[in-house]
């Protein structure tokens, strides 16, 4: 099949990165195309694209400039793992991958990670522990690339603690539409020079600017660790407990919620078995700490508030193989459940209020006679729903009940989406959920930063 893209645009692409990091071609381009949104609500990508593979800020400011005077899409890309469509090419023209930027230093006495937008998270974390630092959030695969996991401002287990991926970055350096370069921070703790342009850029999910390399808070090291996981016999007892633990005056480096059916689904995909005879409902809190004296007195008082609540004798695992068991089988609940999953929602709502969030969730499946599996990030307010497939059922019915889930999120104070973003599946959503003050303001900024409406179109924007 033929390309309507302009061999004269190939071969100027290929004079900035050299024609080995082209790909080009309706039947070379696949791997490209797609990320981690489930099937059902997927956008259909556009095949009719060109692959360019820049290592350096000058060659992708080069590619954006030649972009920007021929009014060609751009669609960054980094390793693929979002949920929502972020990075899918919708139109012809150009995905702009980043993996040959991948160079990492690490500076040991300001303890920053000087990082390009194509290093993985796996990078980051090896290069710090090898610095005998810690990168203490953890906010999903860790194939995922430092540049999309800023754009998306990722969050993670660990964001109770440690907080999400804006609370870690000094400074980045990107690239506009324009092709002109941004440098804004750098290895600074404080910076108060103006509007801060750069955490408008963290999270804008690739519409405003390519992040081409970031400057990273690191810490020391947390030595000691355990996990625990803690069974109920229901989710209500389960997510109450949850605000008491945070009031107890610990914060767990994770506190996560997840229910058997799924768990134990994702525990048999991996030749795992999970450690929890008794519950239907578990936490897993995993505490981190310097001192191990001071870490077996907060695991004492955490499992006597568990008590308290319901919980029955839970599992304390800590040697470090038992604990990465135990987080490999949370980890893939996503993968397990997907084969027969339509949607996942990543609602949040203020953390004293998840329980009635969930009491909500169960009476709304219900009334639909359906099972809507969730499990999350109880510590911060931020839980996964999944919406499954039904025999018989249209998308008038899922779009039914992910809209009653969104207006509970929206009544107890919380919002549709706390760390997957709206990329382009949640698009009507958040023009239906949104003040429509609040969306012309995105539309305006929008317009400032990228005037031709080059850079990831399609995405984010109704």
């Amino acid at each position: 099949m033929r390309s309507s893209i302009d061999r004269f645009i190939v071969e100027e692409l290929s004079s900035i990165v050299g024609e080995e990091n082209i790909v080009f071609g309706l039947d070379r381009v696949e791997s490209y195309l797609l990320d981690e949104t489930p099937p059902p609500i997927r956008p259909e990508p556009c095949r009719d694209i060109v692959v360019v593979k820049p290592a350096s800020t000058e060659e992708v400011s080069a590619i954006l400039k030649l972009a920007s005077d021929r009014m060609i899409p751009v669609f960054p890309r980094g390793g693929g793992t979002g949920l929502v469509g972020g990075c899918i090419p919708t139109r012809s023209g150009i995905v702009l991958c980043l993996e040959r930027m991948n160079r990492i230093e690490i500076d040991i006495d300001n303890m920053i990670a000087e990082v390009e937008a194509g290093a993985t998270l796996h990078d980051l974390i090896e290069a710090a522990d090898k610095a005998d630092l810690f990168f203490p959030p953890h906010p999903g695969d860790e194939y995922a690339q430092i540049g999309g996991l800023i754009a998306c401002n990722a969050g993670g287990a660990r964001a109770v603690r440690t907080g999400v991926m804006r609370n870690y970055v000094r400074g980045i350096e990107a690239v506009l539409p324009t092709g002109d370069v941004l440098k804004l921070g750098g290895k600074l703790l404080k910076n108060n020079t103006g509007y801060d342009i750069m955490q408008l850029i963290v999270g804008s999910e690739g519409t405003l600017a390519v992040i081409t390399k970031a400057f990273i808070r690191l810490y020391p090291k947390l030595p000691f660790s355990i996990t625990m996981v803690v069974p109920f016999d229901s989710r209500s007892k389960a997510l109450k407990t949850v605000p008491a633990i945070m009031k107890s005056g610990i914060t767990p480096l994770a506190l996560e919620y997840v229910e058997r059916i799924p768990v134990e689904l994702s525990a048999s995909r991996l030749g795992l078995e999970w450690p929890c005879r008794d519950g239907e409902a578990f936490l897993i809190i995993i505490l981190a700490e310097q001192d191990e004296d001071y870490l077996y007195r907060l695991c004492e008082k955490l499992l006597d508030i568990c008590l308290e609540f319901g919980s029955f004798e839970p599992i304390v695992a800590e040697r470090r193989d038992e604990q990465d068991r135990i987080l490999k089988i949370r980890s893939e609940i996503y993968t397990a459940l997907k084969p027969g999953m339509v949607d996942i929602l990543d609602v949040t709502v203020p953390p004293a209020s998840i329980g009635l969030l969930m009491d909500r969730v169960e009476e709304i499946a219900r009334s639909y006679g359906t099972y809507l599996p969730a499990y999350g990030h109880a510590g911060d307010g931020n839980i996964h729903v999944h919406i499954m497939r039904e025999e018989g059922w249209d998308t008038r019915i899922y779009d039914d009940i992910r809209d009653r889930i969104y207006s509970v999120a929206l009544e107890l104070g919380g919002v549709i989406t706390g760390e997957h973003g709206i990329g382009f599946v949640r698009k009507s959503s958040l023009l239906r959920f949104s003040n429509p003050v609040y969306i012309d303001l995105i539309r305006r900024i929008k317009q400032i930063f990228d005037p031709n409406n080059i850079l990831n179109p399609d995405k984010l924007l109704p």
